[in-house]
């Protein structure tokens, strides 16, 4: 499989990761920095595998608990806050002291997605902030900048006053979420997103936070008034990457799996 950066990855051990606080990484030949651990195999706990059902239906996963194949930093830069414990099957994003450290970067898959289904269970810090996004494309410096996101934030004690279009399950800064969803933070939440010919529906735990239709009047209305006025290639694809966003907090990712529509 294509390995997450080219110079080789730099590896190395580290304790199974929990909410309350990051691992320590290296910076090695400019690449990002993956972790893995010794232990209990989580995928024999069922963690980040298909069911034979699942695979009859055309998923696949995204992330096998072992390692970030199929994975890379967005436009090849350099980043050490992305990590893989294999002891509990989870991506994690370390976090950072300042949102704009120079050692963050938003990952992206590989490959790109047209009509899908993703599904991935994740765990927030507190007064954290990140995000899924999708369709994106790496012609501007960043992905937000082009494909939509479904936000991922602390509601309750993020340290900033939120507008509704910022909470999570949103399509954030377009259409604030239809209910509010979230578990408590510590607590594993489960996102599901559909992009299907433009139509696309924000899932969390189990409840509907957002649908809206791409170019129809009302789409257009919110971006030509909202944060992406000024964003031409926002929601101008309709085939791209999946992103995960460092936004300088921890984050935990496990069951990454997709399932394209034809």
């Amino acid at each position: 499989m294509k390995k997450l950066f080219v110079p080789a990855l730099s590896l190395m051990v580290i304790a199974a990761s929990s909410c309350g606080g990051g691992a320590s990484t290296e910076n090695n030949n400019d690449s990002t920095a993956v972790s893995t651990a010794a232990g209990s195999n989580a995928a024999a706990a069922g963690v980040n595998v298909l069911s034979d059902a699942e695979k009859a239906e055309g998923w696949q996963l995204l992330f096998d608990g072992k390692n970030l194949d199929g994975w890379r930093v967005y436009k090849g830069r350099t980043a050490n806050s992305w990590t893989v414990d294999t002891a509990t099957g989870t991506m994690h994003c370390l976090g950072s002291e300042t949102d704009k450290s120079d050692k963050r970067g938003d990952l992206i898959t590989d490959k790109e997605f047209e009509n899908f289904e993703l599904n991935a269970d994740w765990k927030l810090a507190a007064k954290g902030n990140s995000g899924i996004l999708y369709m994106v494309t790496e012609e501007f410096d960043a992905p937000y900048l082009s494909g939509p996101e479904y936000q991922i934030i602390d509601d309750k004690d993020f340290p900033e006053k939120l507008e509704d279009w910022q909470k999570s399950g949103a399509n954030y800064a377009m259409d604030p979420p239809l209910v509010m969803a979230a578990n408590p933070i510590g607590e594993w939440n489960n996102t599901k997103i559909i992009v299907n010919k433009g139509h696309v529906e924000h899932w969390l735990n189990g409840q509907k936070t957002a649908e809206y239709e791409m170019d129809s009047p009302e789409w257009k209305k919110h971006k030509a008034e909202g944060k992406w006025k000024d964003a031409k290639g926002y929601g101008m694809t309709r085939k791209g990457h999946i992103a995960l966003q460092d936004h300088g907090s921890e984050i935990w990712f496990k069951n990454v799996k997709i399932k394209e529509i034809k």
